[in-house]
């Protein structure tokens, strides 16, 4: 589904990822782990056509995305949730996920409605505070708003960046077992960047270890939990 080869990015003379590879395939949930400062965001901000590429090449579906325009990636149907958040805090929540639709210019209205239901369904909170600034919700519901308004895109993948900064361990366990629900119920493929790497590996099929703008190890999740000199090396994590 996404093929990665050779990806470079700079930042001046700084190299922040120096020319990595990897894969995600229809379906799976792919984890990108790693310290601060490893790369992960500046590979998905990279992907998503936000940060310039300095080298490589990108293919999205069998087509060649690599200098896409940000618009045009987005309507390919790569959603990317940024960190933070970054919704609209003086617009309403349904207001927020009408935005998430912008781009579905010849979406009908049933068409519309079908995916709203479908993100209240998934996210019932949601539609209990629909007329809510986005500003007044919890850290929790902001990002349930940010994944429900990316999916209101209908994306055949969701590249989520660091969806459980800043929140209480009970909500990075809702948080996260709502990315296996979407999985499996809606078929949408996850590539997640996430510092909990162990919450990170637990969820995904597979995972690629990101040092300092290099991949150092990659392989099946269970694998990689397990690895014991990968977990004390890299992680900081206990199996």
């Amino acid at each position: 589904m996404l093929e990665v080869n050779g990806l470079k990015v700079n930042y001046g003379p700084i190299a922040a990822v120096k020319g990595i590879d990897f894969k995600v395939e229809q379906g799976e949930i792919v984890t990108i782990i790693g310290s601060n400062g490893a790369g992960k965001t500046s590979t998905l901000r990279s992907l998503s056509g936000i940060t310039p590429k300095s080298g490589g090449k990108v293919k999205f579906l069998g087509e060649n995305i690599t200098n896409q325009e940000p618009h045009k990636i987005v309507k390919a149907g790569i959603c990317h949730v940024p960190e933070g958040r970054k919704i609209f805090g003086n617009l309403s929540v349904e207001d927020n996920l009408f935005m998430g639709s912008y781009l579905l210019s010849d979406q009908t209205r049933e068409e519309y409605e079908a995916n709203l239901r479908q993100v209240y369904d998934l996210f019932p909170r949601l539609e209990e505070r629909k007329k809510q600034d986005g500003k007044t919700l919890s850290g929790g519901e902001q990002q349930m708003l940010a994944i429900g308004r990316g999916l209101m895109l209908d994306p055949k993948i969701m590249m989520l960046d660091e969806p459980s900064l800043g929140l209480a361990p009970l909500l990075v366990e809702t948080i996260f077992d709502l990315i296996i629900e979407i999985n499996k119920e809606l078929d949408t493929t996850f590539l997640l960047v996430e510092q909990n790497a162990k919450k990170a590996l637990e969820i995904a099929h597979r995972g690629y270890v990101l040092e300092l703008g290099k991949i150092v190890k990659e392989g099946n999740t269970k694998d990689l939990i397990n690895d014991s000199a990968l977990v004390e090396a890299y992680l900081g994590i206990g199996t």
